[in-house]
């Protein structure tokens, strides 16, 4: 173990700079970092930020990124961009001692240093770690399931889908052909709704360049275990939005469970069974690891105890926000209401976080969070969307530009907001990209072959009983 070195003070008699630690480049940890360095004063406080990438995913444009409508790269914020004045360290935290004001990190450099983890001290922590996918001991899903939660698996799904096609309009198998065309979604959230909409729609639009595929040839299939879809846009929207879907040929199949997906075939609860090649889990997700790892108070679904000034409930110098943070919802009008853990809060709560934590440095009064759920937009595919925007209900062509426009407003960095821009309105000048790039998933394939000397030949078949009495 090692210790990281810092800066207390930079010249005799100089008084320490306060040493903040950010656990996390998700949303909270990004904006956070962001507000802090604009509103810090010259040699108040030194600001670091681990993170397990460099760069933070803005998650609402997963769903256009797995349908090629924007690239993968305008979908993540670089980190070392955007946050000049913060240290970054690239790593996985393990373990934090808050006693000790300790937080033990794994860097990329760790494993060749073979010094072990390094240990890097704090005055003020801010734990923003995010969330994991939260999955079950569904039998076969670690083997086939598809998560759909980082810009990597976003990709990879859409390199999925469109190879699945390939195989579909090549093989000579009719079982093969069926579940090559078959794709499962677990999961009626945003995150499924919006993959399944918009890939879809894609594949639709792919099959034009097949000659033996068409649209009604593909089934694909969303799987929920309660009784409504999208809860956030209200019932209403909810319905609207299941018989959208149906009427694009989607089976929507509401309480019901994936049972198991063993063997490339999909049980679901009410009996029904799809041989299949994709099985996407988007059933919700869960705290982060570390979380577990420390000696801060957790709440029965392993959330950080926070009050609604975002620190941590009973501990001094300790705030948190976003997924891992469980925020007293004051605006609710009743006790034990929490904030829902979505990117509106967590962006909201990184503003005041900020603000609350150099109010803490500076002596000054700390802010509540108090936030009401302005409400949501969800795009089921090009020129559809269902909305709840204040009270107000919209579908179709109108709530999918009002998600376009609000997330284009949201999405970090003027940089990104016209690349953005850009590419949605190429993309309405020209035809959809519908190449699959699955060799980036194993770039070294090619090169591994022919530095091996090529494909090795067939082996021989086994050698007959030899001639005898000279008979050939």
């Amino acid at each position: 173990m090692v210790k990281a070195a810092n800066s207390r003070g930079t010249a005799p008699g100089t008084p320490p700079r306060t040493r903040i630690l950010i656990v996390g480049g998700g949303y909270v940890g990004m904006y956070t970092a962001l507000r802090l360095q604009r509103k810090l004063r010259a040699g108040e406080a030194e600001v670091t930020v681990v993170s397990a990438e460099p760069y933070m995913t803005y998650q609402p444009f997963l769903p256009e990124a797995a349908a090629g409508a924007i690239s993968p790269r305008h979908v993540v914020v670089p980190l070392r961009r955007v946050l000049g004045k913060c240290r970054i360290v690239i790593g996985e935290a393990e373990r934090i001692d808050h006693a000790k004001r300790t937080v033990t990190v794994s860097t990329l450099a760790t494993a060749d240093e073979g010094t072990g983890p390094v240990e890097m001290e704090y005055d003020e922590l801010v734990l923003a770690p995010g969330s994991i996918s939260r999955t079950l001991p569904v039998p076969g899903l670690a083997d086939y399931g598809i998560g759909f939660k980082t810009v990597e698996e976003a990709i990879g799904l859409r390199n999925h889908v469109i190879e699945q096609m390939d195989i579909a309009s090549s093989t000579r198998d009719p079982a093969l052909r069926d579940a090559a065309l078959t794709f499962v979604f677990v999961g009626g959230g945003f995150a499924g709704v919006e993959a399944l909409g918009e890939l879809e729609d894609m594949a639709r639009y792919a099959s034009r360049y097949y000659h033996n595929i068409k649209p009604e040839d593909m089934k694909w299939v969303l799987v929920e275990a309660s009784d409504r879809i999208l809860p956030e846009v209200g019932p209403k929207m909810g319905v609207y939005t299941v018989r959208e879907l149906r009427r694009r040929n989607i089976d929507v199949r509401m309480e019901t469970r994936l049972e198991s997906c063993e063997n490339r075939v999909a049980v679901l609860s009410d009996g029904a069974r799809f041989p299949t090649r994709t099985v996407v889990w988007t059933a919700g997700v869960k705290p982060h690891p570390i979380l577990a790892a420390s000696d801060l108070p957790r709440n029965e679904r392993g959330r950080l105890v926070c009050t609604s000034f975002l620190t941590v409930e009973g501990v001094e110098h300790a705030w948190a926000a976003g997924d891992a943070a469980a925020v007293p919802d004051i605006t609710a009008g009743e006790d034990g209401r929490e904030c829902a853990p979505n990117a509106q809060h967590a962006v909201r709560q990184a503003k005041v976080l900020a603000d609350n934590l150099l109010a803490a440095l500076r002596d000054e009064v700390l802010t509540e969070y108090a936030h009401k759920y302005a409400g949501s937009v969800a795009s089921l595919g090009l020129h559809r969307g269902v909305a709840h925007i204040y009270g107000r209900k919209l579908k179709a062509y109108p709530a999918w530009f009002m998600h376009r426009a609000y997330h284009l407003s949201r999405v970090p960095s003027f940089n990104r907001k016209m690349r953005v821009l850009a590419e949605w309105t190429l993309a309405g000048l020209f035809k959809r990209e519908i190449v699959s790039l699955g060799s980036l998933e194993h770039p070294r394939a090619e090169f591994e072959l022919a530095a091996g000397g090529g494909p090795k030949p067939p082996s021989p078949p086994p050698a007959s009983n030899p001639p005898q009495n000279g008979q050939g």
